[in-house]
């Protein structure tokens, strides 16, 4: 009996992963991720809000108006900063794995 196109996947799979038997542990998003989430998360909830209070008496005298534009100008920047680190890491990952390439290459040249 043939194989079928999924008999020919799953033994595709097989060869190209880890021997049975063995599982990877490792997770799919590195720690150092997770903790850069969290920590820009708590920045969108905690310095817009933050603001707008410590400002609406303070600075804006009463002005909630002002002081909502303001909270809203913070959320905007902590958001576009957020994108910037993650655009930065990703290409500090393309670099590192060209790094990486670069070093084959020139051990295999040397041998």
């Amino acid at each position: 009996m043939s194989k079928t196109i999924l008999d020919k996947d799953d033994d595709d799979l097989q060869s190209s992963s880890q021997p049975a038997g063995q599982s990877s542990t490792a997770p799919a998003v590195p720690m150092d991720v997770i903790i850069k989430l969290l920590a820009f998360t708590l920045a969108m909830i905690v310095i817009p809000i933050g603001s707008y209070f410590l400002t609406v008496n303070t600075i804006f005298r009463g002005n909630s108006t002002y002081a909502g534009a303001l909270a809203a100008i913070l959320a905007n920047v902590v958001l576009v900063g957020y994108v910037v680190v993650a655009m930065n890491e990703d290409q500090s990952d393309i670099l590192e794995a060209e790094k990486k390439q670069k070093l084959k290459a020139r051990q295999g040249k040397a041998e």
